[in-house]
């Protein structure tokens, strides 16, 4: 999130500023209004935080060129002439575009960061390590602004809500809590473990998923050429001769007239359907029924159930403390586990009856219908035995070992559906291409 700098008057005009974190300059102008109308303020100004490109030179050495983030040029220029450069010049970067970096540095940030904690270094020692090692940008630029920020007083939850938008919802609220919780390097470890096993089962579904579908799809090209193009130039032929075609040919060349003669209309109805289909499941709703329906779908939908348990179980032992800020842990679970059917079952039953109705863990999660016996039976044995938290964990790693071998052999049915669909269509192209060869010319003595 952007941020941005307020200042206004008091009854007794003295300056009064402020930063804060919102998404668009209209967002912050609502908030800043509602701010100086609550406290009697006067507003005066708004300064949003920008990147300015600077060059500076130390004595006879050579200018130095370089970037900082900050609300005005004045600032940049106080910066340095405090640290005895002789500015030559400040201006401000017009293409400021802060490029989310790619999803395994925030993984890997999160991972050394663990590493190094449990090696025994200060947290102060490893930003300025990580930040001067980051090959992003971006993340280079977040990592300082969160080291100067935890610097400078401010609480680690907000520092790094800050930085949502590039880090992650989820990463950000668990690194906001290690920064004020006795245990950074356990929450640290278990974050990372939690991005690594989300990225390596989205890889492994990318990776089953990319052939197959290129496959097809130049698969229908290759099949609408042939049938569009190749196959009516001989078809043509026979009928031009008065020969009579035989099922198989007659069918194939209609369905070709057909596909010829409504070219427009189907890719107008085609790109309707595309979008339609696109914006339907982009949108809450839809999103909402896609993944009601998905335990329901034979092969892939029990395996993405189960992912969904796994990450609501792994995120739910990374937080579980066993005090009264465990609906807090429900709530943050419920988000993180990529199914927005479970999540709103989570919040608007399960929490509701443990707040209201005063029901355990277990049954409240057991109202929510979306939860399988075995995990159930797993959150049941760990109350009753007083180690939830373990618990939590047990069921976590069977779904991920399950899953794991599950995953493997989607990918073998996967590749086998496409093989025999490569080999029925190329079955079926051999009939109608081998029936042209008994088409006979009609016998001119027998018409006579």
């Amino acid at each position: 999130m952007a941020e941005f700098r307020y200042t206004a008057l008091n009854l007794d005009d003295r300056v009064v500023r402020g930063v804060i974190s919102a998404r668009r300059s209209r967002e912050a102008s609502a908030l800043i209004q509602e701010l100086c109308q609550h406290n009697q303020l006067r507003w005066v100004r708004t300064e949003r935080k920008r990147t300015f490109l600077y060059t500076v030179q130390v004595g006879q050495e050579r200018p130095r060129q370089s970037e900082q983030r900050a609300f005005s040029r004045e600032e940049i220029i106080q910066a340095l002439e405090k640290m005895d450069y002789r500015v030559l010049k400040v201006q401000r970067k017009w293409i400021d575009t802060r490029v989310r970096p790619p999803f395994s540095d925030i993984v890997l940030f999160i991972r050394i960061t663990a590493d190094l904690l449990r090696e025994g270094l200060s947290y102060n020692e490893i930003l300025p390590l990580l930040a001067s090692d980051v090959s992003s940008r971006t993340l280079r630029e977040v990592i300082r602004e969160i080291n100067q920020d935890l610097k400078d007083g401010r609480e680690g939850q907000e520092v790094f809500a800050k930085h949502q938008d590039i880090l992650g919802r989820f990463p950000a609220y668990m690194l906001g809590v290690a920064s004020t919780s006795g245990d950074m390097t356990a929450i640290y470890d278990s974050t990372a473990k939690f991005l690594e096993r989300n990225e390596e089962f989205r890889k492994s579904l990318r990776q089953a998923l990319i052939m197959p579908l290129v496959v097809a799809f130049f698969l229908l090209l290759a099949v609408l050429f042939y049938v569009g193009y190749i196959f009516p130039k001989t078809a043509e032929l026979f009928v031009k001769f008065g020969m009579e075609l035989p099922p198989l040919t007659r069918g194939t060349l209609a369905l070709s007239g057909f596909l010829k003669d409504h070219i427009l209309l189907e890719l107008a109805g085609l790109a309707a359907l595309v979008g339609g289909i696109t914006h339907f499941v982009r949108s809450v709703r839809g999103r909402e029924w896609i993944d009601r329906l998905l335990p329901r779908l034979p092969v892939v939908g029990p395996l993405m159930h189960k992912t969904s348990i796994e990450i609501f179980a792994r995120v739910f032992h990374s937080l579980y403390t066993g005090s009264g800020e465990n609906i807090t842990v429900l709530r943050i679970a419920a988000e993180a586990c990529r199914n927005t059917w479970m999540e709103r079952r989570i919040k608007e039953v399960a929490i509701p009856s443990m707040l209201r109705q005063g029901q355990g863990l277990v049954e409240a999660l057991e109202q929510t219908q979306v939860f399988t016996r075995n995990a159930l039976s797993r959150f049941r044995a760990g109350v009753e035995s007083g180690n939830l938290k373990m618990a939590a964990l047990q069921l976590a790693n069977y779904y991920e070992r399950e899953t794991t071998y599950r995953l493997r052999h989607v990918v073998d049915l996967i590749n086998f559906s496409l093989s025999l669909t490569i080999a029925l269509v190329m079955i079926l192209l051999t009939l109608i291409s081998s029936e042209t060869a008994v088409i006979r010319p009609p016998n001119p003595m027998l018409q006579q």
